[in-house]
């Protein structure tokens, strides 16, 4: 998988995307992951990137012609999804990166200032994606949740591919509590039918559990 980041700051990537899982799946070439800065494809001798909006109103605006122009000049894999990230967007979700997952390629533009011209929207992005219902101060930290979402997905980067079978949003649910050692802490104990070595038992505790969890904190869910 090729992931490209459209940003104005690249800087912000680079030690995220050489730390802990993430890291490792990009140093093992699970994925790769280009930067690629619209100032450079600027032709004006301030290498402005942003202009007033049509209309007046508070802030400024990115220009469409270098988020074009750095987008066009990355290659093109067969299937690709060009992603603006934008609180406008459609919410991210476990499906949303299980079907992503699988793409040959990921373009991802981060907005700054008040956002970008809604040409890049309507002519150049294909898909258009939100961290939350909340606005944050640029694209580039719901880029990379995504980035961490999707590769985490892929085959090779979790050691332990069958634990991603049992996590939270897998079956609709959230996760169940987990506990290891010491089985006693400050007087608090490890549930009894943990240390059981029944697995029938266990099961069906923590499939308990997750129902009881999800009905108290995300009775959306059910």
């Amino acid at each position: 998988m090729r992931i490209d980041i459209v940003t104005l700051f690249p800087e912000f990537f680079t030690s995220p995307l050489q730390t802990s899982l993430l890291g490792k799946a990009i140093a093992n070439q699970i994925a790769e992951v280009h930067l690629t800065n619209p100032r450079d494809f600027t032709t004006d001798k301030h290498h402005r990137v942003d202009d007033e909006p049509y209309g007046g109103g508070v802030g400024m605006l990115m220009k469409p012609d270098p988020i074009f122009a750095a987008v066009e000049s990355l290659p093109i894999l067969p299937k690709r999804e060009i992603i603006y990230m934008t609180p406008q967007g459609e919410p991210m979700k476990q499906e949303m990166f299980k079907e992503l997952a699988n793409y040959d390629q990921l373009v991802l533009i981060c907005g700054s200032y008040e956002g970008v011209d809604e040409r890049v929207c309507e002519h150049l992005v294909t898909r258009e994606v939100s961290l939350g219902d909340f606005v944050l101060t640029c694209g580039e930290i719901p880029a990379l949740a995504l980035i961490n979402g999707v590769v985490r997905l892929r085959p090779g980067t979790v050691g332990k591919e069958d634990s991603l079978k049992f996590e939270s949003f897998e079956d609709g649910l959230l996760d169940y509590p987990q506990y290891t050692r010491p089985p006693v802490f400050r007087g608090w104990e490890v549930p009894e039918v943990l240390r059981s070595g029944n697995h029938k038992l266990i099961a069906e505790w923590r499939k308990e559990q997750q129902i009881l969890r999800t009905k108290e904190r995300r009775p959306d869910m059910l």
